[in-house]
């Protein structure tokens, strides 16, 4: 089978090594399709400070079972399946208590360890999700960050009735603010600097759509939801920008939650913070449940993942997906790769 391997930042190889053979635990999968996503450019570019080379990427992804291990019940072949990248010890405290994504030694396939880009991948069964048949293999490949955007939501707990606002467009961002919708918030507004990533939150249905580079974000949360403001504001763009306006618009005693990883350490008001006891919190991947609900607002009709969709390329085209994605920036969401192509 034919596997993706980057040797060196920029440089992609492919080779051909065996199928691998599965355990009794296991399952074969024929890999389809693979989202590309911001930590992937970032090794792209050797700017990734947990990623070593060489590397096979690949943890958005979606596929179909070939074959299953004796041991295994749940699945069966020709299933759609996506895969839970998560390589956990089992053993530390946040594993103990069910906080798996929080572990000691997580390692994520595509980074720490190899990862799905190849035709063929074996994975223990724990690992994989079934995808209902209206569930198409190309937002297969969209349901691990659709479930990033389900745990930061639950990290305010019930949204129901709540406004929400969400700093940053790009695709968490927008995900994120269609989950909270398709979760029962209120009114959800999103901001960014890029009218192309605001027409597309508009085109996924939320509510406010607000270009900071053109209009003051405090007087737009006063004009969208009056003197109460927002009761959570999200930060999935992740600099001391987005995270200052967060911390100046926010509410006194509301909630601020940081979805995005910065690049740099953070410089930000904390005395304001103080001041206005604001409750100032943060989200970390995903835990299987998010994947579950991720599908079902899919499945719903509730999130729209077609629109993120900017372009795909076949498997042996991999460079030139990256190639693609640094001379568009502007008007690339979430760029797909066809394993079977």
């Amino acid at each position: 089978m034919l596997q993706q391997v980057m040797t060196e930042p920029g440089k992609i190889e492919f080779r051909e090594i065996p199928i691998p053979e599965i355990k009794d635990d296991e399952v074969l999968i024929k890999m389809t399709h693979i989202g590309i996503c911001g930590s992937d450019i970032h090794v792209f570019h050797g700017e990734h400070p947990f990623t070593s080379y060489p590397v096979t990427q690949g943890h958005e992804v979606s596929g179909e079972i070939v074959s299953v291990g004796k041991d295994v019940a749940d699945f069966k072949p020709g299933q759609k399946v996506t895969i839970q990248p998560q390589v956990t010890c089992g053993k530390c405290h946040p594993c103990r208590h069910g906080k798996y994504n929080l572990c000691e030694e997580l390692k994520v396939m595509g980074f720490q360890t190899t990862g799905m880009a190849s035709q063929f991948f074996v994975t223990d069964a724990a690992r994989v999700i079934a995808l209902p048949e209206n569930v198409s293999p190309v937002e297969g490949a969209m349901i691990e960050p659709l479930a990033v955007a389900v745990h930061a939501i639950r990290r305010a707990g019930d949204v129901s009735g709540l406004k929400i606002v969400v700093l940053g467009a790009g695709p968490i961002g927008n995900l994120v603010a269609q989950t909270a919708k398709g979760l029962g918030a209120a009114e959800v507004m999103i901001t960014d600097i890029s009218d192309f990533r605001l027409k597309k939150a508009a085109e996924c249905g939320i509510d406010h759509c607000v270009n900071t580079k053109s209009e003051n974000l405090g007087e737009a949360i006063a004009k969208a939801y009056g003197a109460d403001k927002a009761d959570v504001i999200y930060d999935c763009a992740g600099n001391n920008v987005t995270m200052g306006q967060a911390i100046q618009y926010a509410r006194k005693g509301s909630m601020i939650i940081l979805v995005a990883v910065f690049a740099s350490m953070a410089s930000i008001d904390l005395a304001v913070a103080n001041d206005h006891e604001l409750d100032i919190n943060s989200s970390m991947m995903y835990r299987r449940e998010d994947y579950v609900t991720a599908i079902e607002l899919v499945q719903s009709g509730k999130v729209k993942l077609q629109p993120l969709v900017s372009k795909s390329f076949p498997f042996r085209q991999f460079s030139d997906a990256y190639r693609y994605i640094e001379e568009n920036r502007e008007s690339t969401m979430k760029v797909i790769v066809n394993i079977q192509e």
